[in-house]
């Protein structure tokens, strides 16, 4: 049981600093550790508290401001999306599920890391932006996964570095919050969840804010690649530890 303890505090720290430095990533850098011991529904519940509670150090330490017009499309596909990836938690493999994001993330980050210039897409407006909310509200309620899909997104759309950052900054706090709410009506978070929220919590504070002061510093150049970097490593950490279980 120690030794379960153990990594669940080193996935949180590790997840933390990079949420903290990019914004996003709480999910599925936690998870990379979380998935090998934890079983699913806690790591879920993990996950979604883990990055709620970066998101909540994130916006008191980096304020990158709150443009509602840019943010609602977000936001309303979002909440739509939320529920069902909620409902079909108990009802999906999660391990093919892992294996297909995971594969996404490595054949599509590199591309996009090592392309010169990044075609940056205008079709779709704030219909596209929904349609993207909406995958983020249901990897969101799969497991704490918000901000991949909008962060690929905002990354195409060539926003400016604190524009991308406010938008998923806002975006994963609303979505985060209404996942953890309806983990707890439904009654995923149990007396035996308590405890590692217990462990998480302190775990990641401060080396969020650390990430967080970190990412001040970065120039626009220099916080795509991290950003797409993190994304990269982080599918191979899925596919890593889906893929032995689903080869067995």
């Amino acid at each position: 049981m120690e030794t379960i303890y153990l990594l669940t505090a080193l996935g949180a720290v590790v997840a933390g600093f990079v949420q903290g430095l990019s914004g996003f990533a709480f999910g599925l850098v936690a998870m990379s550790f979380w998935a090998w011991a934890l079983e699913p529904r806690l790591a879920a519940c993990l996950a979604v508290f883990g990055a709620l509670t970066g998101q909540i150090v994130a916006a008191v330490t980096v304020r990158r401001g709150f443009d509602g017009k840019l943010l609602a499309p977000f936001l309303i596909g979002g909440l739509a999306g939320v529920p069902v990836g909620v409902w079909l938690l108990p009802h999906l493999d999660m391990q093919g599920f892992k294996a297909a994001l995971g594969g996404l993330l490595v054949l599509w980050c590199p591309t996009m890391l090592l392309s010169k210039h990044l075609p940056k897409l205008s079709f779709g407006g704030r219909y596209a932006d929904a349609v993207v909310g909406m995958a983020g509200g249901f990897l969101s309620g799969m497991g704490g996964f918000s901000g991949t899909v909008p962060t690929l997104w905002c990354t195409l759309r060539g926003f400016q570095k604190d524009t991308q950052r406010s938008v998923i900054q806002n975006f994963n706090l609303a979505m985060l919050s209404v996942t953890l709410g309806i983990y707890g009506v439904n009654g995923l978070i149990t007396r035996e969840v308590l405890p590692f929220f217990a462990i998480v919590a302190p775990a990641m504070l401060i080396p969020s804010y650390l990430g967080a002061r970190l990412y001040i510093g970065l120039s626009e150049a220099r916080f795509r690649q991290i950003v797409l970097s993190l994304l990269t490593v982080s599918g191979l950490g899925l596919l890593g530890s889906s893929l032995p279980k689903l080869l067995a």
